[in-house]
């Protein structure tokens, strides 16, 4: 897929997922989601390259104009959107699946410091709510719901919802919308 269709479709994906978005220019040019991920594909592809000071050097200028720090190691799927995005940070050995969505606040970080995997790996359709935070080299599963201010430090299955400090799984119940989850009083701490 080139760089234009996958352009098109990150726009897509926020007309989609943002019930205030109005259009494709206003998208293009003021969502910081979109510019710190679009910034991170090419840091990513310099990482992979073996540039780790350019790769790191665009990340952190991509972080002080949006306030969203993706380093160039991590792995992002398709259409992974950031709602507001500030505060977001996504670690080196993080994963992120396709159709990915994160609030602002959010952080997919390590919790040790030793070397290998330290980082979360959240499969795809996982929503995560404002001012999360997934811990540690854990696995969230397909189209699971974390909710605002949950702190995951333990692995979920697919089709769960978790909420609370630390956070308990449970699973969705059949027709249960994502976006209802997450505005939803209950699942805010």
């Amino acid at each position: 897929m080139g760089a234009l269709s996958r352009i098109r479709e990150d726009i897509t994906s926020a007309k989609l997922r943002d019930p205030a978005a109005r259009g494709a220019l206003e998208i293009a040019l003021l969502y910081p989601g979109l510019h710190a991920v679009w910034s991170y594909r090419v840091a990513h592809r310099l990482w992979q390259r073996g540039l780790r000071f350019p790769a790191r050097a665009l990340s952190q200028v991509t972080r002080w104009l949006t306030g969203i720090e993706i380093h160039p190691g991590a792995t992002i799927g398709r259409r992974f959107f950031i709602d507001h995005g500030m505060g977001v940070v996504v670690g080196e050995t993080a994963e992120v699946g396709d159709d990915v969505m994160l609030y602002h606040g959010v952080t997919l970080g390590g919790r040790q410091r030793e070397g290998g995997k330290r980082h979360p790996t959240l499969h795809d359709g996982v929503a995560v709510g404002a001012g999360a935070k997934i811990l540690g080299p854990i696995t969230l599963g397909a189209r699971s719901v974390v909710g605002a201010n949950a702190v995951v430090t333990r692995d979920a299955p697919a089709d769960s919802v978790l909420v609370g400090v630390p956070a308990k799984a449970r699973t969705r119940r059949s027709g249960e919308d994502t976006r209802a989850l997450l505005t939803t009083p209950e699942y805010w701490i």
